[in-house]
Protein backbone atom coordinates (compact mmCIF):
# COMPACT_ATOMS: atom_id res chain seq x y z
CA UNK A 1 0.00 0.00 0.00
CA UNK A 2 1.46 3.39 -1.09
CA UNK A 3 2.00 6.12 1.61
CA UNK A 4 1.85 9.92 0.10
CA UNK A 5 2.99 13.20 0.97
CA UNK A 6 0.49 15.66 2.07
CA UNK A 7 0.61 17.50 -1.34
CA UNK A 8 0.20 14.29 -2.91
CA UNK A 9 -2.73 13.38 -0.76
CA UNK A 10 -4.59 16.68 -1.80
CA UNK A 11 -3.75 16.05 -5.48
CA UNK A 12 -5.26 12.52 -5.27
CA UNK A 13 -8.92 14.18 -3.49
CA UNK A 14 -8.86 16.68 -6.64
CA UNK A 15 -8.28 13.65 -8.94
CA UNK A 16 -11.30 11.61 -7.63
CA UNK A 17 -13.57 14.87 -8.10
CA UNK A 18 -12.58 15.32 -11.24
CA UNK A 19 -12.51 12.01 -12.62
CA UNK A 20 -15.50 10.79 -10.77
CA UNK A 21 -17.62 13.92 -11.85
CA UNK A 22 -18.63 14.66 -8.02
CA UNK A 23 -18.15 17.93 -5.75
CA UNK A 24 -15.65 18.58 -3.20
CA UNK A 25 -18.69 18.54 -0.88
CA UNK A 26 -19.67 14.66 -2.06
CA UNK A 27 -16.53 13.68 -1.33
CA UNK A 28 -16.59 15.17 1.92
CA UNK A 29 -19.85 13.64 2.55
CA UNK A 30 -19.00 10.10 1.48
CA UNK A 31 -15.95 10.50 3.96
CA UNK A 32 -17.65 11.44 6.96
CA UNK A 33 -19.87 8.63 6.20
CA UNK A 34 -17.64 5.99 6.87
CA UNK A 35 -16.36 7.80 9.92
CA UNK A 36 -20.17 7.90 11.05
CA UNK A 37 -20.51 4.72 10.14
CA UNK A 38 -17.46 3.45 12.43
CA UNK A 39 -18.39 5.40 15.17
CA UNK A 40 -21.98 3.95 15.68
CA UNK A 41 -20.78 0.57 15.07
CA UNK A 42 -18.12 0.87 18.03
CA UNK A 43 -20.05 2.95 20.05
CA UNK A 44 -23.49 1.11 19.97
CA UNK A 45 -25.06 2.70 22.85
CA UNK A 46 -27.81 5.39 21.21
CA UNK A 47 -27.57 7.07 24.93
CA UNK A 48 -23.72 8.02 23.76
CA UNK A 49 -23.03 11.71 23.81
CA UNK A 50 -20.62 13.42 20.93
CA UNK A 51 -18.34 16.72 21.71
CA UNK A 52 -17.04 17.71 18.15
CA UNK A 53 -14.44 19.99 17.96
CA UNK A 54 -14.29 21.38 14.08
CA UNK A 55 -12.01 23.49 12.67
CA UNK A 56 -12.77 25.78 10.03
CA UNK A 57 -11.29 24.25 6.91
CA UNK A 58 -12.10 21.07 5.46
CA UNK A 59 -11.34 18.90 8.18
CA UNK A 60 -14.01 20.75 10.50
CA UNK A 61 -16.29 20.26 7.43
CA UNK A 62 -15.96 16.72 8.17
CA UNK A 63 -16.82 17.49 11.52
CA UNK A 64 -20.10 18.76 10.61
CA UNK A 65 -21.21 16.65 8.58
CA UNK A 66 -20.45 13.44 11.02
CA UNK A 67 -22.34 16.04 13.73
CA UNK A 68 -25.29 16.46 11.40
CA UNK A 69 -25.68 12.42 10.50
CA UNK A 70 -25.33 11.85 14.23
CA UNK A 71 -27.73 14.57 14.53
CA UNK A 72 -30.18 12.97 12.53
CA UNK A 73 -30.02 9.56 13.95
CA UNK A 74 -31.15 10.40 17.41
CA UNK A 75 -27.61 11.04 18.86
CA UNK A 76 -27.07 13.50 21.99
CA UNK A 77 -24.52 16.24 19.94
CA UNK A 78 -22.39 19.15 20.96
CA UNK A 79 -20.43 20.86 18.39
CA UNK A 80 -17.75 23.55 19.05
CA UNK A 81 -16.00 25.97 16.04
CA UNK A 82 -12.28 26.65 16.48
CA UNK A 83 -11.75 29.49 14.26
CA UNK A 84 -8.14 29.49 14.08
CA UNK A 85 -8.40 31.17 10.87
CA UNK A 86 -10.63 34.57 9.51
CA UNK A 87 -11.21 32.73 6.40
CA UNK A 88 -13.01 29.30 6.66
CA UNK A 89 -13.50 26.85 3.43
CA UNK A 90 -15.99 27.00 1.25
CA UNK A 91 -16.80 23.74 1.98
CA UNK A 92 -16.97 24.10 5.63
CA UNK A 93 -19.06 26.98 4.91
CA UNK A 94 -21.89 24.72 3.60
CA UNK A 95 -21.94 22.16 5.95
CA UNK A 96 -22.42 25.19 8.59
CA UNK A 97 -25.15 25.89 6.90
CA UNK A 98 -26.70 22.52 6.13
CA UNK A 99 -25.75 22.14 10.17
CA UNK A 100 -28.26 25.01 11.06
CA UNK A 101 -30.87 23.07 8.83
CA UNK A 102 -30.85 20.64 11.13
CA UNK A 103 -31.62 22.84 14.02
CA UNK A 104 -28.24 21.93 15.94
CA UNK A 105 -26.62 24.48 17.32
CA UNK A 106 -22.82 24.83 18.25
CA UNK A 107 -20.47 26.98 19.99
CA UNK A 108 -17.60 28.86 19.18
CA UNK A 109 -14.35 28.23 21.04
CA UNK A 110 -11.31 31.03 20.79
CA UNK A 111 -9.12 31.77 22.99
CA UNK A 112 -11.49 34.16 25.31
CA UNK A 113 -13.56 31.15 25.80
CA UNK A 114 -14.32 28.59 28.23
CA UNK A 115 -13.56 25.04 27.61
CA UNK A 116 -16.71 23.49 27.99
CA UNK A 117 -18.48 21.05 30.20
CA UNK A 118 -17.66 17.28 29.17
CA UNK A 119 -18.39 13.98 30.94
CA UNK A 120 -15.71 11.68 30.93
CA UNK A 121 -18.06 9.07 29.52
CA UNK A 122 -18.77 11.15 26.61
CA UNK A 123 -17.06 10.96 23.23
CA UNK A 124 -14.84 13.64 22.23
CA UNK A 125 -14.40 14.04 18.02
CA UNK A 126 -11.17 16.29 17.14
CA UNK A 127 -12.00 17.31 13.25
CA UNK A 128 -9.85 20.84 14.20
CA UNK A 129 -7.17 19.95 11.79
CA UNK A 130 -5.74 17.91 8.94
CA UNK A 131 -3.08 17.38 6.54
CA UNK A 132 -2.82 21.11 5.59
CA UNK A 133 -1.37 21.90 8.68
CA UNK A 134 1.97 23.40 8.00
CA UNK A 135 3.07 25.41 10.66
CA UNK A 136 2.79 25.47 14.53
CA UNK A 137 -0.08 26.71 16.23
CA UNK A 138 -1.29 29.83 18.51
CA UNK A 139 -0.60 29.65 21.79
CA UNK A 140 -4.25 29.68 22.50
CA UNK A 141 -4.75 26.77 19.56
CA UNK A 142 -1.79 24.92 21.70
CA UNK A 143 -3.81 25.67 25.28
CA UNK A 144 -6.92 24.58 23.92
CA UNK A 145 -5.01 20.94 22.14
CA UNK A 146 -3.55 20.87 25.91
CA UNK A 147 -6.96 21.08 27.49
CA UNK A 148 -8.56 18.10 24.83
CA UNK A 149 -5.40 16.28 26.14
CA UNK A 150 -5.95 16.34 29.51
CA UNK A 151 -9.28 15.42 29.31
CA UNK A 152 -10.28 11.67 30.14
CA UNK A 153 -13.04 11.31 27.72
CA UNK A 154 -12.18 8.83 24.96
CA UNK A 155 -11.05 10.97 21.79
CA UNK A 156 -11.32 10.12 18.29
CA UNK A 157 -9.45 12.01 15.82
CA UNK A 158 -10.72 12.25 11.78
CA UNK A 159 -7.86 11.90 9.40
CA UNK A 160 -4.93 13.10 11.49
CA UNK A 161 -4.99 14.01 15.43
CA UNK A 162 -4.95 17.64 15.12
CA UNK A 163 -1.69 19.17 15.63
CA UNK A 164 0.50 16.31 13.40
CA UNK A 165 2.72 17.56 10.80
CA UNK A 166 3.09 14.89 8.13
CA UNK A 167 6.50 15.80 7.24
CA UNK A 168 8.68 16.84 9.74
CA UNK A 169 8.50 16.89 13.32
CA UNK A 170 5.79 17.12 15.38
CA UNK A 171 5.69 18.69 19.52
CA UNK A 172 2.37 19.11 20.02
CA UNK A 173 -1.01 17.62 18.70
CA UNK A 174 -4.37 15.44 20.22
CA UNK A 175 -3.78 12.10 21.85
CA UNK A 176 -5.40 10.50 20.28
CA UNK A 177 -7.31 7.05 21.28
CA UNK A 178 -8.39 6.26 17.74
CA UNK A 179 -7.50 8.17 13.84
CA UNK A 180 -10.10 7.50 11.61
CA UNK A 181 -7.82 8.30 8.45
CA UNK A 182 -8.94 8.26 4.79
CA UNK A 183 -7.93 5.49 2.64
CA UNK A 184 -4.41 5.82 2.69
CA UNK A 185 -2.00 5.62 5.87
CA UNK A 186 0.44 8.35 6.64
CA UNK A 187 4.21 7.90 7.51
CA UNK A 188 3.72 9.88 10.52
CA UNK A 189 1.82 7.64 12.12
CA UNK A 190 4.32 4.71 12.33
CA UNK A 191 7.08 6.87 13.86
CA UNK A 192 8.35 6.44 17.69
CA UNK A 193 8.35 10.48 17.56
CA UNK A 194 4.27 10.60 17.26
CA UNK A 195 3.48 7.62 19.45
CA UNK A 196 2.55 9.53 22.14
CA UNK A 197 -0.58 10.94 19.74
CA UNK A 198 -1.97 7.19 18.37
CA UNK A 199 -3.46 4.69 20.16
CA UNK A 200 -5.42 2.96 17.29
CA UNK A 201 -4.92 3.53 13.36
CA UNK A 202 -8.66 2.64 11.18
CA UNK A 203 -8.15 3.30 7.44
CA UNK A 204 -11.94 3.89 6.26
CA UNK A 205 -11.73 3.43 2.34
CA UNK A 206 -13.52 6.63 0.85
CA UNK A 207 -13.29 4.86 -3.14
CA UNK A 208 -10.02 7.69 -3.90
CA UNK A 209 -8.89 7.63 -7.69
CA UNK A 210 -7.41 3.79 -8.17
CA UNK A 211 -5.61 4.67 -11.20
CA UNK A 212 -3.88 7.63 -9.33
CA UNK A 213 -2.98 5.72 -6.61
CA UNK A 214 -1.96 2.80 -8.80
CA UNK A 215 0.35 5.17 -11.57
CA UNK A 216 1.39 7.77 -9.06
CA UNK A 217 5.10 7.01 -7.77
CA UNK A 218 5.93 7.18 -3.73
CA UNK A 219 9.23 6.06 -2.02
CA UNK A 220 7.22 4.88 0.93
CA UNK A 221 5.14 1.99 0.94
CA UNK A 222 3.05 0.37 3.84
CA UNK A 223 2.93 -3.42 4.37
CA UNK A 224 0.09 -5.14 5.07
CA UNK A 225 -0.43 -8.76 4.31
CA UNK A 226 -1.65 -8.69 0.92
CA UNK A 227 1.85 -7.13 0.24
CA UNK A 228 3.30 -10.25 1.89
CA UNK A 229 1.24 -12.66 0.00
CA UNK A 230 2.33 -10.85 -3.46
CA UNK A 231 5.92 -11.35 -2.25
CA UNK A 232 5.33 -15.07 -1.01
CA UNK A 233 6.66 -17.98 -2.84
CA UNK A 234 5.41 -21.17 -1.81
CA UNK A 235 7.71 -24.43 -2.08
CA UNK A 236 7.42 -26.65 -4.66
CA UNK A 237 6.24 -30.03 -3.98
CA UNK A 238 9.63 -31.43 -5.77
CA UNK A 239 11.56 -29.44 -3.49
CA UNK A 240 14.22 -31.32 -1.00
CA UNK A 241 16.71 -29.83 1.49
CA UNK A 242 19.18 -29.59 -1.44
CA UNK A 243 16.81 -26.79 -2.92
CA UNK A 244 15.63 -25.20 -0.12
CA UNK A 245 18.98 -23.25 0.39
CA UNK A 246 22.09 -23.56 3.14
CA UNK A 247 21.97 -20.84 5.50
CA UNK A 248 25.35 -20.55 7.34
CA UNK A 249 25.07 -18.83 10.21
CA UNK A 250 28.52 -17.28 12.32
CA UNK A 251 28.62 -15.70 15.84
CA UNK A 252 28.37 -16.94 19.75
CA UNK A 253 30.61 -16.64 22.09
CA UNK A 254 31.26 -18.06 25.57
CA UNK A 255 28.21 -16.88 27.12
CA UNK A 256 26.45 -15.50 24.13
CA UNK A 257 25.88 -18.85 22.51
CA UNK A 258 21.99 -18.83 23.02
CA UNK A 259 21.29 -16.44 20.23
CA UNK A 260 22.52 -18.83 17.93
CA UNK A 261 20.96 -21.55 19.05
CA UNK A 262 17.63 -18.83 18.90
CA UNK A 263 18.90 -17.74 15.34
CA UNK A 264 19.46 -21.44 13.95
CA UNK A 265 15.96 -22.60 15.45
CA UNK A 266 14.81 -19.65 13.36
CA UNK A 267 16.30 -20.26 10.38
CA UNK A 268 14.93 -23.88 10.06
CA UNK A 269 11.63 -22.61 10.93
CA UNK A 270 11.82 -20.18 8.05
CA UNK A 271 11.98 -22.84 5.62
CA UNK A 272 15.77 -23.38 4.53
CA UNK A 273 16.38 -26.73 3.90
CA UNK A 274 20.03 -26.74 5.62
CA UNK A 275 21.64 -24.65 8.31
CA UNK A 276 25.36 -24.72 9.15
CA UNK A 277 26.29 -22.70 12.81
CA UNK A 278 29.93 -21.63 13.32
CA UNK A 279 30.43 -20.90 16.67
CA UNK A 280 33.26 -21.40 18.78
CA UNK A 281 34.04 -24.53 20.70
CA UNK A 282 32.32 -23.72 23.62
CA UNK A 283 29.23 -23.99 21.80
CA UNK A 284 29.50 -27.18 20.07
CA UNK A 285 27.57 -29.11 22.44
CA UNK A 286 24.65 -26.93 23.55
CA UNK A 287 24.32 -26.46 19.50
CA UNK A 288 24.03 -30.40 18.92
CA UNK A 289 21.70 -30.81 21.94
CA UNK A 290 19.71 -27.55 21.40
CA UNK A 291 19.52 -27.42 17.54
CA UNK A 292 19.44 -31.42 16.55
CA UNK A 293 18.74 -30.04 12.71
CA UNK A 294 21.92 -28.00 12.42
CA UNK A 295 25.55 -28.49 11.26
CA UNK A 296 27.66 -27.14 13.35
CA UNK A 297 31.10 -26.36 12.82
CA UNK A 298 33.50 -24.57 15.04
CA UNK A 299 36.21 -21.99 15.79
CA UNK A 300 39.82 -23.06 17.00
CA UNK A 301 39.34 -20.94 20.08
CA UNK A 302 36.96 -22.03 23.12
CA UNK A 303 35.42 -18.84 24.36
CA UNK A 304 35.00 -16.77 21.35
CA UNK A 305 35.81 -16.48 17.46
CA UNK A 306 39.36 -15.93 16.12
CA UNK A 307 39.16 -17.49 12.29
CA UNK A 308 36.43 -18.35 10.74
CA UNK A 309 36.72 -20.96 8.09
CA UNK A 310 34.63 -23.44 6.12
CA UNK A 311 34.80 -25.46 3.39
CA UNK A 312 31.28 -25.15 1.35
CA UNK A 313 29.54 -22.77 -0.35
CA UNK A 314 26.61 -21.49 1.84
CA UNK A 315 23.60 -19.49 -0.47
CA UNK A 316 23.19 -16.83 2.73
CA UNK A 317 25.44 -15.86 5.53
CA UNK A 318 24.27 -14.13 8.77
CA UNK A 319 26.68 -13.34 11.08
CA UNK A 320 27.36 -11.00 14.23
CA UNK A 321 24.70 -12.39 16.59
CA UNK A 322 26.56 -12.71 20.09
CA UNK A 323 29.79 -12.80 18.51
CA UNK A 324 31.17 -10.10 20.71
CA UNK A 325 33.73 -7.29 20.32
CA UNK A 326 37.27 -9.06 21.09
CA UNK A 327 39.85 -8.14 19.51
CA UNK A 328 40.79 -11.49 17.79
CA UNK A 329 37.23 -11.67 16.73
CA UNK A 330 37.33 -8.28 15.21
CA UNK A 331 40.28 -9.10 13.52
CA UNK A 332 38.54 -12.55 12.21
CA UNK A 333 35.46 -10.51 11.23
CA UNK A 334 38.38 -8.00 8.92
CA UNK A 335 39.67 -11.13 7.94
CA UNK A 336 36.76 -12.41 6.36
CA UNK A 337 35.10 -9.31 5.17
CA UNK A 338 37.82 -9.12 2.78
CA UNK A 339 37.62 -12.28 1.48
CA UNK A 340 33.79 -13.11 1.54
CA UNK A 341 31.58 -11.74 -1.29
CA UNK A 342 28.12 -13.24 -0.50
CA UNK A 343 26.09 -10.84 0.00
CA UNK A 344 25.46 -10.60 4.01
CA UNK A 345 23.41 -10.56 6.84
CA UNK A 346 24.67 -8.43 9.81
CA UNK A 347 23.18 -7.70 12.97
CA UNK A 348 24.28 -6.75 16.62
CA UNK A 349 28.38 -6.82 17.60
CA UNK A 350 28.72 -7.53 13.71
CA UNK A 351 27.59 -3.67 13.63
CA UNK A 352 29.37 -2.18 16.31
CA UNK A 353 32.46 -3.80 14.80
CA UNK A 354 31.45 -2.07 11.51
CA UNK A 355 30.71 1.42 13.18
CA UNK A 356 34.10 1.16 15.01
CA UNK A 357 35.67 0.99 11.20
CA UNK A 358 33.71 2.69 9.29
CA UNK A 359 35.98 2.04 6.09
CA UNK A 360 35.36 -1.74 6.73
CA UNK A 361 31.85 -1.10 5.32
CA UNK A 362 33.59 -0.66 1.47
CA UNK A 363 34.25 -4.29 2.05
CA UNK A 364 30.71 -5.41 2.61
CA UNK A 365 29.22 -6.64 -0.75
CA UNK A 366 25.92 -4.86 -2.31
CA UNK A 367 22.69 -6.28 -1.33
CA UNK A 368 23.55 -6.88 2.31
CA UNK A 369 21.20 -6.86 4.93
CA UNK A 370 21.81 -4.52 8.18
CA UNK A 371 19.48 -5.46 11.16
CA UNK A 372 20.34 -2.83 13.82
CA UNK A 373 18.40 -1.57 17.09
CA UNK A 374 18.12 2.09 17.47
CA UNK A 375 21.39 2.21 19.25
CA UNK A 376 23.53 0.52 16.85
CA UNK A 377 22.29 2.36 13.83
CA UNK A 378 23.33 5.45 16.08
CA UNK A 379 26.67 4.15 16.13
CA UNK A 380 26.28 3.70 12.41
CA UNK A 381 24.77 7.18 11.45
CA UNK A 382 25.33 9.56 14.01
CA UNK A 383 23.08 10.99 16.25
CA UNK A 384 19.32 12.48 14.68
CA UNK A 385 17.26 15.12 15.76
CA UNK A 386 13.80 13.60 14.66
CA UNK A 387 12.95 10.26 13.01
CA UNK A 388 12.83 11.97 9.54
CA UNK A 389 16.65 13.40 9.98
CA UNK A 390 16.81 9.64 11.24
CA UNK A 391 15.28 8.28 8.09
CA UNK A 392 17.54 10.42 5.76
CA UNK A 393 20.62 9.88 7.46
CA UNK A 394 19.60 6.13 7.13
CA UNK A 395 18.65 6.26 3.40
CA UNK A 396 22.26 8.04 2.88
CA UNK A 397 23.71 5.52 3.70
CA UNK A 398 21.68 2.31 1.88
CA UNK A 399 21.97 4.46 -1.25
CA UNK A 400 26.29 4.77 -0.33
CA UNK A 401 26.46 1.47 -0.49
CA UNK A 402 23.34 -0.73 -1.92
CA UNK A 403 22.44 -1.94 1.16
CA UNK A 404 19.17 -2.86 2.65
CA UNK A 405 18.62 -1.65 6.28
CA UNK A 406 15.82 -1.91 8.72
CA UNK A 407 15.44 0.34 11.47
CA UNK A 408 13.77 -1.63 14.06
CA UNK A 409 10.71 -0.44 16.20
CA UNK A 410 7.24 -0.80 16.90
CA UNK A 411 6.98 -0.23 13.25
CA UNK A 412 10.17 -1.74 11.56
CA UNK A 413 11.05 0.49 8.42
CA UNK A 414 12.93 -1.31 5.82
CA UNK A 415 14.86 0.83 3.63
CA UNK A 416 16.58 -0.10 0.53
CA UNK A 417 18.11 2.08 -1.28
CA UNK A 418 15.45 5.75 -1.38
CA UNK A 419 12.39 3.09 -0.89
CA UNK A 420 10.87 3.01 2.51
CA UNK A 421 8.56 0.27 3.36
CA UNK A 422 6.60 0.56 7.15
CA UNK A 423 5.75 -2.90 8.48
CA UNK A 424 2.44 -3.39 9.90
CA UNK A 425 2.78 -6.77 12.13
CA UNK A 426 3.78 -6.64 15.93
CA UNK A 427 3.38 -5.62 18.92
CA UNK A 428 4.92 -4.94 22.29
CA UNK A 429 5.82 -8.34 22.90
CA UNK A 430 8.62 -8.26 20.96
CA UNK A 431 10.59 -6.17 23.53
CA UNK A 432 12.47 -9.16 24.98
CA UNK A 433 15.64 -10.15 24.70
CA UNK A 434 16.80 -12.92 21.67
CA UNK A 435 13.88 -11.64 19.66
CA UNK A 436 16.25 -9.84 17.28
CA UNK A 437 18.73 -13.05 16.84
CA UNK A 438 15.53 -14.84 16.13
CA UNK A 439 14.77 -11.74 13.22
CA UNK A 440 18.51 -12.40 11.52
CA UNK A 441 17.63 -15.84 11.85
CA UNK A 442 14.92 -15.93 9.49
CA UNK A 443 15.94 -13.46 7.14
CA UNK A 444 18.87 -14.87 6.54
CA UNK A 445 16.79 -18.15 6.01
CA UNK A 446 14.66 -16.36 3.46
CA UNK A 447 17.79 -15.29 1.57
CA UNK A 448 18.87 -18.55 1.48
CA UNK A 449 15.93 -19.40 -0.28
CA UNK A 450 16.37 -17.22 -2.78
CA UNK A 451 14.76 -14.60 -1.76
CA UNK A 452 15.97 -11.21 -2.98
CA UNK A 453 17.89 -9.16 -0.17
CA UNK A 454 14.67 -7.06 0.40
CA UNK A 455 12.12 -9.50 0.15
CA UNK A 456 13.88 -11.43 2.55
CA UNK A 457 14.09 -8.54 5.33
CA UNK A 458 9.89 -7.77 4.16
CA UNK A 459 9.12 -11.29 4.99
CA UNK A 460 11.09 -11.73 7.97
CA UNK A 461 10.07 -8.62 9.39
CA UNK A 462 6.79 -9.44 8.92
CA UNK A 463 6.55 -12.78 10.21
CA UNK A 464 8.68 -11.74 12.94
CA UNK A 465 5.97 -9.26 14.36
CA UNK A 466 3.08 -11.33 13.11
CA UNK A 467 3.60 -14.37 15.27
CA UNK A 468 3.35 -11.76 18.41
CA UNK A 469 0.14 -10.49 17.02
CA UNK A 470 -1.24 -14.43 16.68
CA UNK A 471 0.47 -15.29 20.29
CA UNK A 472 -1.72 -12.93 21.44
CA UNK A 473 -4.86 -15.01 21.85
CA UNK A 474 -2.87 -17.40 23.79
CA UNK A 475 -0.65 -15.26 26.15
CA UNK A 476 -0.43 -11.58 27.34
CA UNK A 477 2.54 -9.11 26.88
CA UNK A 478 4.81 -9.68 29.30
CA UNK A 479 4.77 -14.04 29.12
CA UNK A 480 5.97 -13.78 25.34
CA UNK A 481 9.43 -14.54 25.30
CA UNK A 482 11.87 -14.91 21.63
CA UNK A 483 11.44 -18.42 21.40
CA UNK A 484 7.83 -18.55 21.21
CA UNK A 485 8.36 -16.30 17.92
CA UNK A 486 9.64 -19.56 16.59
CA UNK A 487 7.15 -22.12 18.11
CA UNK A 488 4.61 -19.80 16.31
CA UNK A 489 6.31 -19.23 12.61
CA UNK A 490 4.36 -22.25 11.37
CA UNK A 491 0.88 -20.60 11.91
CA UNK A 492 2.10 -17.57 10.11
CA UNK A 493 2.71 -19.61 6.77
CA UNK A 494 -0.15 -21.26 7.51
CA UNK A 495 -1.96 -18.08 7.44
CA UNK A 496 -0.95 -17.22 4.44
CA UNK A 497 -2.23 -20.12 2.75
CA UNK A 498 -5.99 -19.16 3.85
Amino acid sequence: MKIFSSDKIKELDKLTIETQKITSLELMERAALQAFLWLVNRFQDKKTVYHIFCGVGNNGGDGLVIARMLKQNYFEVHVYIVPFSEKASSDFDSNLERLKECNLSYAIINEDADFPDISENHIIIDAIFGIGLTREMDSWLQILIQKINYHQSYKVSIDVPSGLFLDKKTTLAIHSDVVLSFQLPKLAFYLPDNENFITEIVLLSIDLDQNGIENWATNYFYIDPFEIKKRYKPISRFSHKGTQGHVLLIGGSYGKIGAMVLASQAALRSGCGLATVFVPKCGYEILQTATPEALVITDESYHKITNIEYTFLPRAIGIGMGIGQDTATAQAFHHFLKNNSLPLLIDADGLNLLSSNLDWLNLVPKNSIFTPHPKELERLIGSWNDDFEKIEKTIQLAVKHQFVILIKGANTLIIDGKKVYVNSSGNQALATGGSGDVLSGMIASFQAQGYSAVDAALLGVYFHGRTADIAMNDMGYEGFIASDIIKYLGKVFLELKK
